[in-house]
C-alpha cells in the first residue's frame, strides 16, 4: 500500500503529487480525503508561503475513477469518505496553489486544476470536462468558475462538445497560464513558486485572493469600497512597512507568515 498522496516541503514550497500514476491519478474517496489533508497542512504551517500540486506519473488526474463511478451507476452502497470537502475547498486556501498539469486533466482533475490560481502546463498535456460524454452535468462548480476564466463562448464549447484540446490550445484560450516542455514543467513551476514565496507578501496575497473570488459577485462600487477599506487596514501593517523599507534597503523582504484562513 503506497500513499496516494505525497507531500514534501521545499523551503518555503509545499509540492502535493497526487499518487496513483498506474489510473492515471484518477479520484478516489481516499485520494480525495488526503489531498484535502496535505492542503490543510501546508495551509497550517506558517513556513510554507506557496504550494505546487502535480500528478505522478504521465497524467495529473483522468478524473474520478471509473471503478468508482461504475459502482455509484449500479447503486452500489460507499462506505462515508474520511472527509468530504467541496470540490471548491481549495479556493479558501489563504496561500497560493499553483498547478503543475503534467498529463491528462480531465472530469473532476479539470475541476480541481480550476480551482488553482495559476496553471502551468506540460507541451501536449490534454484538458477535457469529459461530463456529458458521461452523462453527466457540470460538476462541482465548474460551471460557475470555467466561463470566469476563458469567458462564456470557450466555456460552453469545452462543456458542450466535451472535446480534448492540448495545452497549446488551452494556453491560448487562457485555460492555463504557460506552458513548457514536460521535463521542465515542475522546474519552472517551482521557480516560480520560490519567486513568489521570497518577495510577496503572504498577508497581501491572502487579502488579493479573497477580492477576487469575493469580487466576482460584486459592482465596481462595493468593490472599491471593500479595497479601500482593506488598503488603509494595510497601510498600519508591519509588511507595508518592510516592503517600502527593504526595497530601499536593497535587500529580499522579510514578510510575515499566514497560517489561517481568516
Amino acid at each position: 500500500m503506497f500513499d496516494v498522496v505525497l507531500y514534501e516541503k521545499r523551503g518555503k514550497v509545499a509540492l502535493i503529487t497526487l499518487n496513483r500514476p498506474e489510473r492515471l491519478n484518477a479520484w478516489t474517496t481516499d485520494l480525495g480525503s488526503a489531498y484535502w489533508d496535505c492542503i490543510d497542512e501546508a495551509t497550517a504551517d506558517p513556513d510554507v508561503r506557496v504550494i505546487v500540486v502535480t500528478g505522478a506519473g504521465k497524467g495529473f488526474c483522468a478524473g474520478a475513477d471509473m471503478d468508482l463511478l461504475q459502482g455509484i451507476g449500479a447503486g452500489t452502497e460507499r462506505s462515508a469518505p474520511a472527509r468530504d470537502e467541496h470540490q471548491t475547498y481549495t479556493t479558501t486556501v489563504p496561500k497560493p496553489v499553483i498547478g503543475a498539469i503534467n498529463g491528462a486533466c480531465a472530469g473532476l482533475g479539470m475541476v480541481q486544476a480550476m480551482m488553482f490560481d495559476v496553471r502551468f502546463a506540460a507541451a501536449g498535456a490534454k484538458f477535457t470536462t469529459a461530463f456529458g460524454r458521461r452523462g453527466l452535468v457540470a460538476e462541482y462548480g465548474i460551471s460557475w468558475m470555467l466561463p470566469r476564466i476563458v469567458g462564456h463562448a470557450n466555456a460552453m464549447d469545452l462543456l458542450l462538445s466535451a472535446r480534448i484540446v492540448l495545452a497549446e490550445e488551452a494556453k491560448e484560450m487562457g485555460l492555463v497560464n504557460k506552458v513548457f516542455p514536460a521535463d521542465r514543467l515542475l522546474e519552472e513551476t517551482m521557480a516560480y513558486a520560490n519567486d513568489i514565496a521570497d518577495n510577496v507578501a503572504s498577508t497581501s496575497i491572502r487579502s488579493m485572493k479573497q477580492q477576487v473570488m469575493a469580487g466576482w459577485e460584486w459592482d465596481l462600487a462595493t468593490s472599491n469600497t471593500d479595497t479601500h477599506e482593506r488598503m488603509q487596514h494595510s497601510l498600519r501593517q508591519a509588511d507595508f512597512k518592510e516592503g517600502v523599507q527593504s526595497f530601499l534597503d536593497k535587500r529580499p523582504p522579510e514578510f510575515s507568515p499566514v497560517s489561517s484562513r481568516d
